[in-house]
C-alpha cells in the first residue's frame, strides 16, 4: 500500500498558524535521541510512533526501540524495506510501506505520555535516494523541513494522522490503534482547538536539547559552507586534470587548443572562450579555436587587433592575466584606448560581441609568448572574476603552453627525421654516383695511360685514340667535380650575384651555341629558338647564371631526346614582373609522380647504376637553386612516358625599360668568364 500525501503537509493544512523550520540530518538524530531518552528515563507508558524513511536508518535505532518496547506496548516503527524489514508484531509493531510512499522522504517521531507530549515531523528537501547503500543518502548535510514541538494539541493531531496511516498499512492492527486513540488521544484539552501555537513552535523545549540543536545547526551550516568550498575546489581540480590529460594525449596543436577552450568554457560556464596563436610583435591574430554557449555570437576566424591594444600590451609586459569586471567602466578600454587610437575598435568589439566582462590570459613558456586565451561574459549584468577562477585559468594556460611546446618539438623532430632520411638517401646516391661516374673514367684513363707507357712503339693513330679517350674521360670527371662544387656554393650562399640589364634572346643564343659546341661531331636533336627579340622586355639578372640554367636544361633535353627529335625554346610575358622561359622536347618524357623529384639532387630516373644516359643527376638541382636565388620559380610538365617534357622557369623583368641593348661582345664574355671560373676551381 502506498500513500502519496505528505504527513507534514497534512499537519500544515490543519495547523495553519505553524511554519516549518529547516533541520539538518545530524540535528534530527540528536532530537530523536533526546526524545527517546525522555521515554527511557521516565516511568510513564507512552504512545511512540517512529518513521525512519528506510530500513537502513531503522537498523541504527532498533536496539533503542527494544528497550522502549519494555516501557509500553504501544510502540510502532515504520520504514521502507530494503532487505529483511517487514510488517510484523513482536516486541513492537513494525509497519513496512512501499518505497514510493510519501513516508520514504520523511522522518517522524511522535511521543505522547501522561506527563509530556512531543513530536518531530520532517520531510527531506530535494534529495533523492540513490541505489548505493552508502551514497548521498547517508550524508549528514541532508536537509529537512518540518516542526519540532512539545505542544500536546499538535502532537495529538500528528498521532491521529500516523495511527490512521498504520491502520491503512496494517488493517489487522485496527483494534490496537483504536485502543491508542482511547488511551492517549481522547484526553485532548478543549482549549487551543484551532491548533494555533500559544507562544512559538518550540513551546517548553528542554533547555539542554534546545542548546544542543542550536549548536548542531550552527555547526552544520559551517560544515555545509566548508563542503561547498571543497566541492568547488574539487570540481576545479577535476577540470584542470581533465584538461591536462586531454591536451597531453595529443601532439596536434589544433586539437590541443580545441580541447582547452571546450573544457574551460564548459567547466567555468562562460559565454565565450577563445584561443589564438600570436607572438609579441604581431599586429593582428586570427581566432583559431572557440567555445560558445547557446545563443552567443561566434568570433572564430575573425581578426583580433593586437597593435596598440592596451590589454594585450599590458599582458605581455606583466606576463600575467588581465581581468576586467565591467568593460563599460574600465579605464583601459575607454580613456586610454581613445588616447591610443583604439577606442572605437574596442567599443565596436564590446558592442558587436556583447562583452560585459573580460579575461585575457597570455600563454607563455619560459618567457616565449605562444598565444592568448580569452574568456568573455556576454550577459547584460557584468560579473566579478574570482581569484580562484583566475588561478584555474592560469594553471590551464600553463598546461596548454607545455603541450604546445611538446607538439612543436615533436613536429620539429619529425622534420629532422625527414631531413635525416633525405640525407641518408643523398649519401647512398652519392656513393653510387661516385662509384660509377668517377670509377669508370678513372679506369679508362688508367688503361690508356698504361698502354701508352708500356708500348712506346704503338702506332701513332692508336696512340692518338688512347690520348683522346683519356682526355675525354678527364673532362667528364672535371664536369662532375664542377657540378658538385657549383651546387655546394649555391646551397651554401657562396655565390656573388652580378645583376645586369640584358636581352634574354642573346643569352638563349649563347646557351644554344655552347651546347652545340660541346656536342660537336655527335648526332643531336634540332634546337629551335622560338623567341622574338623585339617583343620582349629586358631582364635584370646575372647573365652568367642565366646562360648556365639554359645550357643545363638544353643538355638535359638533348640527353633524353633522340637525334631525330626536336627541342624548342620559347619566352613569353606573363603579364607580371617576370618572363616565362620554356624548354620543351619530344623525348622520353617524365612520369607524373616524378615531376617534383626530378629537381632533387642525384635524381636518376633509371637509378644510379642502371641508366642509358650518363650524368650526375645534379644539373636540374643546380637549375632550381639558381632560379630560387633570383626569386623565380621552376617546374616541369609532361604528358607522360615517351611523350616529351616541358621545363618552365621565370626571370625578373627590369623595372624601367632601357632602350639600349647589350652588345654581342658583352654577351659573349659570359662564356669566357664561365670557362675561366671553371678552370680556376678545377686547379
Amino acid at each position: 500500500m502506498s500513500i502519496s500525501k505528505s504527513v507534514v503537509q497534512q499537519l500544515l493544512d490543519t495547523c495553519t498558524g505553524w511554519r516549518p523550520q529547516m533541520y539538518f540530518k545530524s540535528s534530527l538524530t540528536a532530537l530523536s535521541h533526546a526524545m527517546e531518552d525522555l521515554v527511557l528515563n521516565d516511568s510513564d507508558t507512552p504512545l511512540v510512533i517512529a518513521s525512519f524513511q528506510r530500513e537502513r536508518y531503522y537498523r541504527q535505532e532498533a536496539h533503542r526501540y527494544k528497550r522502549i518496547a519494555n516501557k509500553s506496548n504501544q510502540v510502532y516503527v515504520l520504514a521502507a524495506p530494503e532487505t529483511d524489514f517487514s510488517s510484523s508484531s513482536s516486541d513492537y509493531e513494525t509497519i513496512a510501506f512501499e518505497p514510493d510512499d510519501a513516508l520514504a522522504q520523511e522522518w517522524h517521531l511522535v511521543i505522547i505520555g501522561k506527563h509530556y507530549a512531543s513530536c518531530l515531523i520532517c520531510r527531506e528537501r530535494n534529495v533523492p535516494f540513490p541505489d548505493s547503500k552508502y551514497g548521498a543518502a547517508m550524508d549528514t548535510n541532508r536537509r529537512f523541513e518540518g516542526i519540532w514541538t512539545f505542544d500536546r494539541a499538535v502532537t495529538i493531531e500528528v498521532a491521529k494522522i500516523m495511527l490512521d496511516r498504520i491502520a491503512v498499512y496494517r488493517p489487522e492492527l485496527t483494534t490496537k490503534t483504536n485502543q491508542a486513540h482511547d488511551l492517549y488521544l481522547a484526553s485532548e484539552p478543549e482549549t487551543n482547538k484551532t491548533l494555533v501555537p500559544i507562544e512559538s513552535p518550540l513551546t517548553n523545549p528542554d533547555p539542554f536539547v534546545q542548546r544542543l540543536v542550536t549548536y548542531l545547526q550552527a555547526g552544520q551550516y559551517k560544515l555545509l559552507k566548508a563542503n561547498k568550498s571543497l566541492a568547488a575546489k574539487q570540481q576545479k581540480e577535476r577540470l584542470l586534470n581533465s584538461v591536462t590529460d586531454a591536451v597531453r594525449r595529443s601532439l596536434n596543436t589544433k586539437q590541443i587548443l580545441q580541447v582547452a577552450v571546450q573544457k574551460l568554457g564548459e567547466g567555468l560556464g562562460v559565454c565565450r572562450c577563445i584561443i589564438y596563436r600570436c607572438h609579441e610583435n604581431d599586429t593582428v591574430a586570427t581566432v583559431d579555436r572557440e567555445f560558445i554557449s547557446p545563443g552567443i555570437k561566434s568570433v572564430k576566424g575573425h581578426k583580433w587587433q593586437l597593435a596598440n591594444n592596451p590589454l594585450f600590451q599590458e599582458a605581455i609586459a606583466s606576463t600575467e592575466t588581465i581581468s576586467i569586471d565591467n568593460t563599460l567602466e574600465d579605464e583601459r578600454l575607454n580613456q586610454l584606448a581613445w588616447e591610443q587610437g583604439t577606442g572605437e575598435f574596442f567599443q565596436n568589439l564590446i558592442h558587436n560581441y556583447s562583452i560585459s566582462s573580460w579575461l585575457l590570459v597570455p600563454i607563455f613558456y619560459y618567457g616565449k609568448l605562444l598565444g592568448v586565451m580569452e574568456l568573455h561574459h556576454c550577459e547584460a549584468e557584468p560579473i566579478a572574476w574570482k581569484p580562484d577562477d583566475i588561478a584555474l585559468v592560469d594553471a590551464i594556460a600553463t598546461q596548454v603552453g607545455v603541450a604546445l611546446i611538446q607538439a612543436e618539438a615533436y613536429a620539429d623532430l619529425e622534420d629532422l627525421n625527414e631531413q635525416l632520411e633525405a640525407l641518408d638517401r643523398t649519401r647512398s646516391n652519392l656513393v653510387a654516383i661516385v662509384g660509377h661516374e668517377l670509377r669508370t673514367p678513372l679506369s679508362t684513363i688508367q688503361v690508356c695511360l698504361e698502354s701508352l707507357a708500356s708500348e712506346p712503339d704503338m702506332a701513332p693513330e692508336l696512340s692518338q685514340i688512347m690520348l683522346d679517350t683519356a682526355l675525354s674521360d678527364a673532362e667528364r670527371m672535371r664536369n662532375l667535380v664542377q657540378d658538385f662544387l657549383t651546387l655546394s656554393r649555391l646551397e651554401g650562399g657562396g655565390v656573388e650575384w652580378n645583376l645586369e640589364t640584358l636581352s634574354i634572346t642573346e643569352c638563349i643564343d649563347l646557351a644554344v651555341s655552347n651546347v652545340k659546341a660541346r656536342n660537336q661531331g655527335q648526332s643531336m636533336p634540332e634546337i629551335k629558338n622560338l623567341t622574338t627579340p623585339e617583343d620582349l622586355p629586358l631582364v635584370q639578372i646575372d647573365g652568367e647564371w642565366l646562360v648556365e640554367v639554359l645550357a643545363k636544361l638544353l643538355d638535359n633535353a638533348c640527353k633524353f631526346t633522340q637525334a631525330d627529335g626536336e627541342i624548342a625554346i620559347a619566352v613569353k610575358t606573363n603579364g607580371g614582373k617576370t618572363l616565362e622561359v620554356t624548354v620543351s622536347d619530344t623525348g622520353r618524357g617524365i612520369e607524373n609522380s616524378s615531376l617534383e623529384t626530378v629537381f632533387d639532387r642525384f635524381y636518376q630516373e633509371e637509378g644510379a647504376l642502371r641508366r642509358s644516359a650518363g650524368g650526375t643527376g645534379l644539373g636540374l638541382a643546380i637549375c632550381r637553386q639558381v632560379v630560387k636565388n633570383w626569386g623565380g620559380k621552376i617546374w616541369a610538365e609532361s604528358p607522360g612516358k615517351d611523350q616529351g617534357s616541358i621545363f618552365h622557369f621565370t626571370v625578373p623583368i627590369k623595372a624601367t625599360k632601357n632602350k639600349s641593348q647589350p652588345s654581342a661582345s658583352k654577351a659573349a664574355k659570359y662564356t669566357t668568364s664561365r670557362q675561366k671560373s671553371n678552370k680556376k676551381q678545377h686547379n
